[in-house]
């Protein structure tokens, strides 16, 4: 039993309704409109919508505002498109306007009436009839103010939707940026597909993935980190464009910008390269946030022609704002490096003199492309955060790219870019390697660098198999959408954009 004295009094109202000959947990009911197409039905001329004589309609939600004013009640009731207040009137519902009084916060209810306005002009629906959905047991909290305190809401998410408008307006748009981004591919031809998410081989990326044990094959497996080799066997299998929106795993650490499941967009496409991924990601990127901009209204400088000669997409993040307008900003991974570190990217005796100045450990002895990527990550990520544009950076240490494609005239660069936004890694691609020769080769060198709990740390001999079947040349791209989800919801959290984060147990 509860302890909870506002439990008690709502287990006594529930005995009332029972005892009214109502069923308080409800039953199907049709006819049902959203509130926001219910608001849609009132004239903005008050003059023709009386207070009481406007359209019928039927809507449904709980109530999250009471005023109880004797011969008058009004209700806000709440669904996932919005507010609308109701009038329940004495004068209009009769008998049952007794039973509606034993209504109270939190109660899910229909209410059939017309669509009117009070005095004050609030639109409202005069209740002629209503019915209880479901009664609720527990009070909503803090009486729909607002729930502030950010560990109920990450552990509790259905009181942070219920409470706070604006996470039910986050996870909408969330679902309208896949929508989009399907719908995008889609009318580029591409097919979407599903592959497995546990692998016997935990392949695609490098990270530490989490294992489970399958007790009928009595064998050890791996949640997926990527799709990518699954994907790439279906480019040699003959699906030439090919994506899928997919959940990774990695075992690694929590923070602000990294959820140890998330989701990603990843991609293939058959004869096209590192600039085709370049101009899919621009366009789709762009034209997700100039949809989002729209949607929001946002309150930025009037549109004016950008480089492009197209309108300027500005959207809010925290205390800035990002400039989505294309063409993106394109910089070299070895300027960026030199900008921050002084080390020259194609010269060994370089990196390893910048390694030790900036006291990386093990600076002589470790791989000079290893090297070279951890100066990037501490020196020259820092500076692509102070950009209010997206950065595309190209041409990455070959060492740190074993499935990609090397650049014909400079070998020790590989084909590749990462999209960074606001200093976060949006987006990933490259030109594709699909040498089995080369392929294995490569594989067989990283080996030999990764410790035994590495994901990489055994070949996926049948990737190279099917490799040596034939795969078309390609360019392979993956978006992490929960950060881009960020990006355009002006969420600076990866926990405000995850419906049920994980987060430490409480003890």
């Amino acid at each position: 039993m509860i302890d909870n004295p506002q439990y008690k009094d709502r287990m006594a109202r529930l005995e009332k309704w029972r005892l009214a000959g109502i069923d308080p947990y409800g039953r199907r009911v049709d006819g049902l409109i959203s509130t926001e197409q219910a608001r849609a039905l009132h004239s903005p001329n008050l003059e023709d919508t009386p207070h009481d004589g406007g359209p019928q309609a039927r809507v449904a939600g709980r109530i999250t505002l009471l005023r109880d004013i004797g011969k008058l009640i009004f209700m806000t009731i709440a669904d996932s498109s919005g507010r609308l207040q109701i009038g329940v009137a004495k004068q209009i519902l009769g008998e049952k306007f007794t039973t509606a009084k034993l209504l109270e916060l939190g109660d899910i209810a229909w209410f059939s009436g017309k669509i009117g306005h009070t005095k004050t002009g609030e639109i409202t629906l005069w209740a002629d009839d209503f019915g209880l959905a479901t009664k609720a047991l527990l009070p909503p909290p803090e009486k729909f103010h607002g729930l502030s305190d950010t560990e109920t809401r990450y552990r509790q998410r259905y009181l942070d939707l219920m409470a706070n408008p604006q996470s039910m307006e986050i996870f909408l748009a969330r679902s309208q940026i896949v929508r989009d981004m399907r719908d995008f591919l889609h009318a580029r031809n591409f097919m979407e597909v599903e592959t497995p998410m546990m692998q016997s081989l935990a392949g695609g990326a490098a990270a530490r993935p989490f294992t489970t044990h399958h007790h009928a094959l009595d064998t050890d497996l791996y949640l997926r980190i990527s799709p990518e080799l699954f994907l790439k066997r279906l480019l040699v299998g003959g699906i030439e464009r090919v994506f899928e929106i997919n959940r990774n795993f990695r075992n690694e650490g929590i923070d602000t910008r990294h959820n140890p499941e998330f989701t990603m967009l990843e991609l293939y496409e058959a004869y096209s390269d590192l600039a085709g991924m370049m101009e899919l990601t621009q366009t789709l990127v762009a034209q997700l946030a100039k949809k989002r901009a729209e949607t929001l209204h946002a309150k930025q400088p009037p549109p004016t022609p950008g480089a492009s000669g197209l309108p300027q997409i500005h959207l809010p993040y925290g205390e800035r704002v990002i400039d989505f307008t294309p063409p993106f900003i394109k910089k070299t991974y070895a300027e960026l490096l030199w900008q921050s570190a002084q080390v020259d990217l194609l010269d060994p005796a370089s990196i390893k003199a910048g390694a030790a100045r900036h006291g990386l450990e093990n600076a002589r002895q470790a791989d000079t492309d290893v090297l070279a990527g951890e100066l990037f990550e501490r020196l020259a990520e820092p500076a692509l955060a102070a950009l209010d544009q997206p950065v595309f950076v190209v041409d990455y240490p070959a060492g740190l790219c074993p499935l990609t494609r090397r650049n014909p005239q400079q070998p020790q660069l590989a084909e590749r870019f990462e999209l960074y936004v606001a200093g976060m890694e949006l987006a990933n691609a490259y030109t594709e390697l699909n040498d089995p020769l080369v392929q294995e080769a490569t594989f067989g060198n990283q080996l030999a660098g990764l410790k035994e709990e590495d994901s990489m740390a055994r070949m996926d001999q049948d990737f190279v198999e099917a490799l040596r079947y034939g795969m078309p040349p390609a360019g392979g791209l993956g978006i992490g959408i929960d950060r881009l989800v960020m990006l355009l919801t002006n969420c600076t959290s990866i926990r405000d954009v995850v419906l049920f984060p994980q987060l430490k147990p409480r003890s």
